[in-house]
């Protein structure tokens, strides 16, 4: 095994050595750092920490909340952040409507219709430093979009009549046609730095054909680009050998679909990427592709890359850095250092000194499994993090299986164990099948983590959702072929016999179009195959490395015969953590439609409430008028149960629900 902390070291000290300086005295100045007692961004404030310092409501006060306002969203599935500035709190409902809410009465203020999709998980709020404009900005219908805050209306001096085509900007900076490309929608709100938006641009798709997923950054005033930032290289560029020759013409993905973060003092944005298309088949892209897969650190005001970390090398298993990367202040060895952590859907948490890149613990380069599939070159190796712990488990086998599913499905799920690739983590989709755990759609994921910085602690929101991932042949149709028929299960002698068959066909003419895939495991209750907990929170001592405790989170709406358990943890949880500097960890779930409280030096839960739907979507609180209101989403329908239990009631209408504590029992 190799340690990374050398390579890193020497990766990143040319580059920060010479750019340090330069992002702490460029533009504007240092910033000063965030409050944290409001809520005028998405997760709470531009450091993605999803924590406030308002401590009324706390561990002695949490158990007399009460509903203060609630406000219907209609019947559509929403995972959206409510935002709140200047007394409005900004939520989404309806068809696509834009509504302020009075913070104090849940009262409608003004909304805004609009024609096409708007961002589903948040939005931006900016005011100019005399407080006289001030601006919502997100995405709708493809469009960056600006409309004053105090009514609604759009900006018309922003971009073109208020709005902000992004796909001008990509053709603008590529230099390339883009012929067919649909509007770029993306839930990812970007984020506010000074008087810009820095935004990450959708791949759009998940096959072959996709656009780059650049980042953006535009003026917030007039809608003007001002800088790119080329997450797939261009030819010259840093990065760019390690793709095939001018592959940024042919290649799409390498998108911030998930969140970003900026360390405000330094002015310093952190932007984790997705994987290159094609996610489960690499033949076309040899090579480790950067910045894939990678923790990149800009600096905000210029686009100029300061320092990166590719946490997958060569990805083929949609390993993207699915959340936002934390800040956090520990103390080691008697001193104090600005890390940033990046939590993985794989389950690690990687952490690195916030300037320079370093990791704080040793990451080792591993070796892992290879592909057999003809044209894929996989990487020797992987990093792996010796500290923290992983938080979310990395292997499946028989024993694990999830024993309330019925004996059928039990013996099918421990066939398919028997007969897939399972060799760990990194076991790369196969012909005759692999296993993945966590999952892709596993680990962490958006809106997921929580942090206390000043007390180097860390809150990670996870779920085990073990997949097949399964190369078809040439030929074979994916949606055609479903997993649950026997003869998708291919012998040894199938693939050494299809590889031989394959390597021409996958040697000559267009190889991204030839290997389609599908990554189901099918039951009766289409329920995780893995037995719980399903989901868990982990609380991390960063200051140490350490974990201070884990606990399920939620349970799962079933038949009363299936006899799951109050503690199984929630199946699919999409949901995201609140912390407060009242000793409280908020977070909701949709599989049982609860909004819980737990201790943060715990994990115990100390408070609980039904909602009236499911709830996907993270947590906000505020104080107005010498309240504190948490107010959380419960918009999401059935959420993630489906048609998996037919006793499911109908779908319910969503809301937005307020809590606070009475009046009698606020302390002056």
């Amino acid at each position: 095994m190799r340690t990374l902390t050398a390579v890193v070291s020497l990766a990143v000290a040319m580059t920060v050595a010479a750019l340090v300086t330069p992002v702490a005295q460029s533009g504007g100045g240092r910033q000063p750092p965030p409050s944290h007692t409001g809520w005028n961004a998405y997760l709470g404030s531009a450091d993605s920490s999803q924590y406030s310092a308002l401590t009324q409501i706390n561990r002695q006060t949490v158990s007399k909340l009460e509903v203060a306002w609630t406000f219907p969203s209609g019947t559509r599935s929403f995972m959206f952040g409510p935002l709140v500035a200047d007394g409005l709190v900004y939520v989404l409902a309806g068809a696509n409507d834009l509504v302020a809410l009075n913070a104090a009465t849940g009262t409608q203020v003004w909304t805004r219709s609009h024609t096409g999709a708007v961002a589903t998980r948040g939005i931006n709020y900016w005011r100019s430093a005399d407080g006289m404009d001030r601006r919502l900005l997100y995405m709708a219908g493809g469009h960056l979009t600006a409309v004053d805050a105090k009514t609604g209306e759009p900006i018309l001096t922003f971009g073109d009549q208020g709005r902000v085509d992004l796909r001008v900007g990509l053709r603008t900076s590529t230099g390339l046609a883009f012929p067919d490309l649909r509007p770029l929608q993306t839930s990812n709100p970007g984020r506010i730095f000074e008087d810009l938006i820095i935004m990450g641009l959708p791949a759009q798709g998940t096959g072959y054909d996709s656009n780059p997923g650049d980042v953006h950054a535009y003026d917030v005033r007039s809608g003007a680009l001002r800088w790119v930032f080329h997450s797939l290289p261009h030819d010259g560029e840093p990065g760019a050998e390690t793709w095939p020759k001018e592959a940024w013409k042919t290649h799409g993905g390498v998108h911030n679909w998930s969140e970003l973060t900026i360390d405000e003092v330094r002015g310093i944005a952190f932007v984790p990427f997705g994987t290159g298309r094609f996610d489960f088949y690499g033949g076309d892209r040899p090579g480790n592709n950067l910045y894939a897969n990678s923790l990149v650190a800009l600096d905000a005001r210029t686009g100029k890359r300061l320092w990166h970390f590719q946490m997958v090398h060569h990805d083929i298993w949609d390993y993207d850095l699915p959340t936002a990367p934390r800040l956090l202040t520990i103390r080691r060895e008697g001193r104090t250092q600005d890390v940033v952590a990046q939590p993985t859907k794989q389950g690690f948490l990687f952490v690195f000194e916030r300037v320079t890149g370093q990791p704080v613990w040793p990451i080792e380069e591993r070796p892992v499994p290879q592909s057999d599939i003809p044209g894929e070159r996989t990487s020797p190796t992987q990093p792996f993090p010796t500290r923290p712990a992983p938080f979310a488990r990395q292997s499946f086998t028989e024993k694990d299986i999830n024993p309330y599913l019925p004996a059928e499905d039990r013996e099918a799920i421990r066939a398919r164990l028997r007969s897939y690739r399972n060799e760990g983590l990194f076991t790369p989709p196969s012909f005759q099948g692999t296993v993945q755990i966590p999952g892709h759609g596993g680990g962490a994921n958006w809106g997921s983590s929580a942090v206390d910085s000043a007390r180097g602690e860390i809150y990670v929101l996870s779920k085990s959702l073990p997949t097949m991932l399964r190369i078809l042949p040439p030929g074979r149709n994916a949606l055609g072929t479903p997993p649950t028929e026997p003869t998708t299960i291919l012998s040894r002698e199938d693939v050494e016999r299809l590889k031989a068959q394959g390597t021409e066909a996958l040697s000559k003419g267009p190889t991204r179009y030839t290997l389609p895939y599908n990554y189901q495991f099918i039951n009766t209750y289409h329920m995780t195959p893995i037995g719980p907990p399903w989901s868990e929170i982990v609380a991390y001592d960063l200051n140490t490395g350490g974990i201070k405790w884990r606990v399920p989170h939620g349970t799962v709406a079933a038949p009363a015969a299936v006899g799951i358990p109050a503690d199984s943890g929630a199946h699919w949880p999409r949901g995201g953590l609140l912390a407060t500097a009242g000793g409280l960890l908020f977070g909701a779930t949709s599989s049982d439609r609860t909004f819980r409280a737990y201790d943060r030096d715990t994990g115990k839960v100390v408070w609980r409430a039904e909602l009236p739907a499911a709830s996907e979507g993270v947590p906000a609180t505020y104080e107005v008028g010498g309240r504190q209101f948490i107010v959380v989403s419960a918009a999401a329908a059935h959420g993630w149960n489906p048609p998996r239990f037919p006793t499911l009631p109908p779908v319910p209408a969503g809301s937005y629900v307020a809590y606070a504590l009475p009046q009698s029992a606020i302390t002056r």
